[in-house]
């Protein structure tokens, strides 16, 4: 569970309508209306907002003459909710722990807590600690640490774990972050489709922007030591491909081959909208809850709006919680467009 100290009620209400959880126990959602009281995570219809209020826990919520859900139990505390929540703190204290060490800490055998961690917290103790490394690496170099410190600084042994960790995940190694794509060939076009003209430009490793209605300058203020080539024929069939994902978003594009400058969090932030399925929006406060953070949906916002690559990481499926389709860089047009053909409004 995340520390919940500085959530606002608007936060704590993104939570619920995820059902987030990570975040049970932490508070309560106290529906007026029905005189309950339930769990951030109750399976429940979500309530009206002016119906809601949130209390720091059952003891509060009663003594606001709101009685415990039936469906959500909110006023017991299972002792296997207890163990995760033990574990949780201890990775977050301690750094790495093995399985079997979070097994010792909590009495369960290593694959029965394995099962029941990942089936709380929604991912394996090794997967919750590597992600919490990775943060912590964004964190420090956003900080203006190097490279080098913010990895050890993050737990990790060396920069070789780091990169293994990072291996079969979008984007460039840590060290290509601040360089401006400093040693890159950049080949590029522009291609007429139905939705305009669509800027494409690829390295060896893979496509690296995506845009609508830019050109060559547009390019070299995202990689300025980057040098840019127009694409020649040895380019043509991926961006083919790419054009064939483009004018039909909603079929699978996992097979174009991307390469993307961007911090550890932005990345986090762009695999996630890769997850939406087609046909499927979410809120950025959504998003924000995948990623196991509901108060990071401004920073999530910001993450979108850095993504290079439209479509194929597709931050057109991320729309407002209060309706419609909201914000794009390259047009709301578009954005309703490519909703459209996925099927999604």
């Amino acid at each position: 569970m995340t520390n919940t100290k500085e959530l606002t009620d608007e936060e704590r209400w993104r939570i619920a309508l995820a059902k987030d959880r990570r975040y049970d126990g932490a508070f309560v959602t106290g529906v007026h209306s029905t005189g309950i009281y339930c769990r951030p995570s109750c399976p429940a219809r979500a309530p009206l907002r002016k119906n809601v209020r949130f209390y720091a826990g059952p003891a509060d919520a009663e003594a606001a003459g709101l009685r415990a859900c039936k469906r959500c139990s909110p006023n017991t505390q299972s002792a296997e909710e207890a163990c995760v929540l033990a574990a949780i703190g201890a990775i977050r204290s301690g750094g790495a722990m093995t399985l079997d060490q979070l097994a010792e800490l909590t009495g369960y055998s290593p694959t029965h807590f394995q099962r029941l961690f990942k089936r709380t917290v929604g991912l394996s103790p090794a997967a919750f600690a590597r992600a919490l490394r990775e943060e912590r690496v964004r964190e420090a170099l956003e900080s203006g640490a190097t490279v080098t410190d913010a990895l050890y600084d993050a737990g990790y042994s060396a920069p070789s774990r780091f990169y293994a960790d990072m291996k079969g995940r979008l984007g460039m190694q840590a060290s290509d972050w601040r360089d401006g794509g400093a040693g890159r060939t950049v080949h590029w076009s522009v291609i007429a489709t139905s939705l305009g003209d669509m800027l494409v430009a690829a390295t060896e490793k893979g496509v690296c922007c995506l845009s609508f209605g830019e050109g060559e300058d547009e390019l070299r203020a995202r990689f300025l030591k980057a040098e840019l080539v127009e694409a020649g024929e040895d380019f043509r069939a991926l961006f083919d491909q790419v054009v064939a994902a483009v004018e039909d978003p909603g079929s699978d594009s996992s097979a174009i081959p991307l390469d993307i400058k961007g911090t550890a969090f932005q990345q986090r932030c762009w695999q996630a909208l890769r997850e939406i399925p087609p046909g499927e929006t979410r809120s950025y406060g959504e998003q924000a809850a995948m990623l196991g953070n509901p108060k990071a949906s401004r920073a999530v916002g910001s993450a979108n709006g850095a993504n290079n690559i439209a479509v194929l990481i597709p931050c057109h499926r991320v729309v407002p919680a209060s309706g419609g389709v909201g914000g794009y860089a390259y047009g709301p047009e578009i954005k309703a467009e490519l909703l459209k053909r996925e099927g999604g409004e």
